[in-house]
């Protein structure tokens, strides 16, 4: 794997989850890092509103060269530069914006913009997003994916974003969700990482079907 996207692709396959590491600090980079890479998540991000976050995504992009590091809460295309600048192959926003996307793809980077109703989402297919973030996902539900996936063109990765723990993923893949971006339930400031490590196995678990022993 050498591009973002065959990055992307293969996370897809095995584990479409994304560590939303929100608050995350540089001295914690690599152990939480760590935590999270270890048991199987290849999809990290670092929200541009955490404590230097531009140093964070490069230690764990020199430090986990095979999972996909980038930035959230990306909402401008000199961010995106500034996140690129940084090593980072991970666009993702809580909004829809066509400048973002295009600066991600122009610099080959993958992107999942944040969408809630069918106009967001094509406008943002249309922009060339990688796929879609459902967000905030307490605001929809699992027959909004649904009711999406039905006319959305066939493959597009829907995502839902906000709320997400082991015991409801279940409903929303049933409806059609091809992964998740995980926040506070995995991660938030001040939490170490065993405990860290700990819930991304239950995470793991409840995607992959496995009792956790």
């Amino acid at each position: 794997m050498t591009t973002p996207l065959e990055k992307f692709s293969a996370a897809m396959r095995e584990l479409p989850l994304v560590a939303i590491l929100r608050g995350l600090s540089p001295a914690e980079a690599a152990d939480v890092g760590d935590a999270i890479v270890e048991p199987g998540f290849r999809l990290l991000e670092v929200p541009l509103n955490s404590p230097q976050p531009f140093d964070s995504i490069a230690l764990m992009r020199a430090r986990f060269p095979q999972a996909l590091v980038g930035a959230g809460t990306v909402l401008s295309a000199q961010q995106v530069r500034d996140v690129h600048a940084a090593g980072g192959e991970l666009i993702v926003s809580p909004n829809f914006n066509a400048e973002v996307i295009a600066e991600a793809v122009r610099l080959g980077m993958v992107c999942l913009p944040g969408v809630m109703t069918p106009t967001e989402a094509f406008g943002a297919l249309a922009a060339g997003a990688t796929g879609l973030k459902l967000f905030p996902a307490e605001l929809a539900s699992p027959a909004v994916v649904k009711a999406l996936l039905a006319v959305l063109p066939s493959g597009t990765p829907v995502m839902p974003v906000g709320g997400i723990t082991p015991a409801n993923m279940a409903v929303w893949r049933a409806a059609g969700a091809a992964g998740f971006g995980i926040g506070s339930a995995l991660y938030k400031p001040g939490k170490q990482a065993p405990a860290v490590r700990d819930d991304a196995k239950q995470f793991v678990a409840a995607w992959t079907g496995v009792t956790r022993t």
